[in-house]
């Protein structure tokens, strides 16, 4: 039951990296105009996008689980600065969550990707 619960818990935090990309292809004057209340140039949304693909897509398979996951939560706690919007509690509530996340990541990095992961080229099931 914890290898099927660890494969739950991996495929749910890929799918959210999968998710933020799908978003950004689909909608990047939104995730642009973040950038943009920070003064950074909208430019960074496409290498965010490329990490959130490589990170999804790794974590998913159980590849580089540990490190992948430590720079998710990096990556969460960085992106939640964007959030940081006291008028708007919407914003707010995401850059909250974005830390609970985080914690989700790290958990996953301690923890490893459990017995359901690909290991050097072949299924450790």
């Amino acid at each position: 039951m914890t290898d099927a619960l660890a494969l739950i818990g991996r495929l749910l935090l890929a799918a959210l990296m999968l998710a933020g990309t799908a978003q950004k292809l689909a909608s990047p004057t939104e995730a642009q105009a973040l950038l943009a209340l920070a003064a950074l140039p909208g430019w960074l949304l496409w290498p965010a996008g490329l990490f959130t693909t490589i990170a999804g897509i790794g974590l998913a398979l159980g590849v580089a689980t540990r490190p992948l996951a430590i720079l998710a939560a990096l990556y969460c706690i960085a992106t939640s600065v964007f959030h940081v919007l006291m008028d708007d509690p919407w914003q707010m509530t995401i850059a909250f969550k974005n830390w609970i996340i985080a914690g989700g990541y790290l958990m996953l990095a301690a923890h490893g990707p459990g017995r359901f992961a690909l290991s050097l080229g072949r299924l450790s099931a």
